[in-house]
């Protein structure tokens, strides 16, 4: 890992040399009609572009990072996410493509949490269990979009104001989000406040294949995490927090994706419990290489947890110009709290209280290997 590479500090990340450009590129945030809502609602896509030159899509359609280019050793530029260059294909089904998820990424079992003597009882939209915010999560909601014009970092404000009672959640919840690129890092920051007690677990959702193309399977991970939390058939926690030793779940030390992927039933789809989570401000939390073009990204999170999944039910029926979506084409490293938090007492909290502020970052640092 290159450490030395990064400085973090204040909640910053300076970034030194990651990508090397003949002349530094003007940064800047560009914003397109993109279409419209079968209501007839417009939606806009916004092209923010950094001095080095990673250039990163955002609509304001469910926060969903369309497109994240970058170039590989031999500087040639892809989009390392799947997505999508109209709004069509993304209401047509629903996938959770490089979406901001909420109110609660991940699964909470059976739908049902009990909070303050009162038992709530959510939408089911994965089995009997909830995924994702549920029926229409927040990754189906038209956001309020600000583009911020910044000489250095250009930056997108997304605004979504969830009523009391949306998909069983107690609350009136004001939630923002903002995405900002800084030369090599894309910086998501997520802010909200409830008049109600409520779970509360944003992320996004962006499914990521450093080669632009193939399989995720030659990737090679690292994830800072000596701990993991099981999952029963559904994919529900058990509550168990389990050690990585010995196990295809260790990524202490970089390890390829497909080496131990047969060893894990259906694949990953697991949440890891990172190290030194309780520490304030960021944190290093993950490492993916593609070894054949050389890029590489590094996450670094406030959040206790990472799920990273291995793109399992990609099934091959979805395509973006000649990538086909198939079983391990695309991987994912969300940032989180565990899953189900609500029902496990030993699992850090989600709840967000009247007067509380929720307020978390996470940056994805995208650099190439020479």
């Amino acid at each position: 890992m290159k450490k030395k590479q990064l400085l973090i500090s204040a909640g910053f990340i300076l970034t030194l040399g990651f990508f090397s450009c003949e002349a530094p590129l003007k940064p800047g945030i560009e914003q397109n009609k993109w279409g419209n809502l079968p209501n007839g609602e417009p939606v806009n896509l916004y092209k923010l572009t950094s001095t080095t030159g990673l250039e990163v899509k955002i609509t304001d359609f469910g926060g969903v990072i369309t497109s994240i280019k970058t170039p590989d050793k031999n500087g040639i530029k892809k989009n390392v996410v799947l997505g999508f260059d109209s709004i069509d294909p993304y209401l047509k089904g629903r996938n959770f493509f490089g979406a901001l998820i909420g109110r609660y990424g991940n699964r909470i079992a059976k739908g049902q949490f009990t909070l303050n003597d009162s038992t709530y009882q959510l939408s089911t939209n994965d089995g009997v269990n909830h995924l994702h915010g549920g029926t229409n999560g927040f990754d189906q909601k038209l956001w309020d979009a600000e583009p911020i014009h910044d000489p250095v970092a250009p930056a997108l404000k997304l605004s979504y104001f969830s009523k009391d009672g949306e998909e069983g959640y107690p609350g009136n919840l004001k939630v923002t989000v903002i995405y900002t690129l800084k030369a090599d890092s894309l910086f998501i920051e997520y802010s909200a406040k409830s008049d109600k007690s409520t779970p509360v677990n944003l992320t996004n959702h962006a499914f990521y294949n450093l080669g632009g193309e193939g399989l995720i399977l030659d990737h090679i991970l690292t994830i800072n995490a000596d701990h993991y939390t099981p999952v029963d058939s559904t994919l529900i926690p058990t509550g168990e927090i389990k050690p990585v030793s010995d196990t295809p779940f260790d990524f202490t030390i970089p390890y390829e994706i497909g080496a131990r992927i047969d060893q894990v039933s259906g694949g990953y789809d697991h949440n890891f419990v990172l190290n030194n989570s309780e520490n304030e401000g960021l944190n290093f939390a993950a490492r993916l290489v593609d070894p054949q073009s050389g890029r590489f990204m590094e996450i670094y999170t406030e959040e206790p947890g990472l799920q990273f999944y291995s793109g399992n039910f990609l099934d091959g029926s979805i395509q973006s110009g000649d990538f086909v979506f198939s079983q391990y084409s695309a991987l994912c490293l969300e940032t989180q709290h565990f899953p189900d938090s609500p029902n496990h007492d030993n699992f850090p909290s989600t709840i967000l209280n009247p007067g509380e502020n929720y307020n978390t970052k996470t940056v994805m640092v995208f650099g190439v290997e020479k």
